[in-house]
């Protein structure tokens, strides 16, 4: 994974490697700006005298996890050739906002009918603004702005790619295209084939199999009048496919795939929801932002040999003819929120249990700041690091370590709202698309 690196007046220059960033630091000439992600800043360097190279960032938002990309562009004889700088994914807290949502309402209902005898409906009155989302899905919409702005203040960002549109741009390209020229175009099959395996979940629905070739199977065969819409297309493994033969998929023993195939997917909602929502946010920091369809991004990933993950998905994103440095590790970003409004603490029925403290802080900590604890003495000698959770006693829980003194305590991080991890971006041989390393200079 490549360093963000500032110049002495906070200005996002280019990135550069690890090892730099490490000589950097040892001779003194830079600082640690921030740890997640690692970002240091420059003491003898000005924007002015930097040369930057064109980087962007690439999205792939999503109704759980959005993948990020942070990407340096080479122009080369076939086209655009990306280089990984960074790969993240954020992991969204829309259904924890629902499930508290849905409490908050409980609560209130609850007090409105303890303490009131009648009251008169005041809904009617009350009108939603134009493009208004439910707070769960808001959510999502300000984690993918919240970071996009964050990353653009670590690199010199000048570009946007994000996958919002799901329609094939054939017809936007030519619109005269019709027939089966336009049915074998360059991205056939890869739309409809990209919805089912989202919807059943990348494996086969009768025996549960992962990670072998499956095929877009018809759960009321075609020959016994089922259609090639999308409600009755499934996934099926080979082997499965073959012992149904022409029954359905309640006669071959599984109804929960025929009564499944009418549910609408939930997650699919979601993102179609927010996509403009996305796209107008992004719009209105300023910079060029373009848009293209989830067949796309397959089709790239699956001509360049990739493994499905997120973080991916995002580099695949766009016009391309090779990526690079797609091995680098991810950085798993996951939104905890910032805490609660609430003092009161209840139970499993709103009943309440406790109190909070009145001040957040105590002793210049707030719960979620990342913290180093170093323990002389005592049950937990040694060097502890994480998350800290305050109490206003001053011992302190860093990490799984608990009843730690604030005196020992040295802050590393504020808390910011979001959690922080890492994993390796991918697995097995180098791709087709390009080597394991990317490049970058400060």
């Amino acid at each position: 994974m490549m360093v963000f690196v500032l110049d002495k007046k906070k200005r996002p220059l280019m990135p550069c490697t690890e090892k730099r960033a490490r000589l950097l630091l040892r001779c003194g000439r830079a600082v640690v700006h921030r740890l997640h992600p690692f970002t240091i800043r420059l003491k003898d360097r000005l924007l002015e005298e930097s040369v930057l190279q064109p980087v962007g960032m690439k999205l792939d938002p999503g109704s759980k996890v959005t993948g990020v990309a942070v990407v340096r562009r080479e122009e080369t004889e076939d086209g655009h050739r990306d280089h990984a700088v960074h790969l993240a994914e954020i992991a969204h807290r829309g259904d924890a906002v629902q499930e508290r949502m849905q409490k908050r309402t409980a609560y209130r209902r609850r007090r409105r009918s303890a303490n009131l005898r009648y009251r008169a409906p005041r809904f009617h009155n009350r009108r939603r603004p134009e493009g208004w989302l439910p707070p769960s899905l808001r959510s999502r919409v300000e984690n993918v702005r919240s970071w996009a702005s964050r990353y653009r203040r670590l690199a010199p960002i000048a570009f946007i790619e994000v996958e919002t549109v799901r329609f094939d741009t054939q017809a936007l390209q030519n619109p005269e295209i019709s027939g089966v020229e336009y049915q074998r175009g360059e991205l056939f099959g890869y739309e409809v084939r990209e919805y089912v395996l989202e919807k059943w979940g990348r494996r086969c629905v009768y025996c549960g199999a992962e990670n072998v070739p499956l095929e877009i199977e018809h759960i009321v065969p075609r020959s016994r009048g089922g259609s090639n819409r999308v409600l009755n297309l499934t996934l099926a493994c080979r082997a499965c496919n073959q012992d149904k033969g022409n029954r359905t998929a309640e006669e071959f023993g599984h109804p929960e795939v025929q009564a499944k195939a009418k549910v609408p997917l939930k997650d699919a909602a979601a993102v179609n929801t927010t996509r403009d929502a996305i796209r107008n946010g992004l719009c209105a920091m300023g910079l060029e932002v373009r848009s293209w369809t989830g067949g796309r991004t397959k089709w790239n990933r699956e001509r360049f040999g990739l493994p499905k993950t997120h973080a991916l998905d995002a580099l695949c994103v766009g016009d391309i003819s090779g990526v690079s440095g797609w091995r680098a590790l991810v950085l798993e970003i996951k939104a905890l929120g910032r805490g609660q409004r609430r003092r009161t603490n209840v139970d499993a029925h709103g009943f309440p249990r406790g109190y909070r403290m009145r001040s957040k802080t105590v002793r210049g900590f707030r719960t979620g700041d990342l913290v180093r604890a170093d323990v002389p003495k005592g049950t937990h000698t040694g060097v502890h690091s994480g998350p800290v959770a305050v109490r206003a006693s001053g011992s302190f829980r860093v990490g799984k370590a608990d009843g730690i003194s604030w005196r020992y305590c040295r802050l590393l991080q504020r808390a910011d709202g979001y959690g922080y991890g890492g994993r390796k971006g991918g697995s097995g041989a180098s791709s087709p698309g390009g080597n394991a390393g990317a490049s970058g200079a400060a």
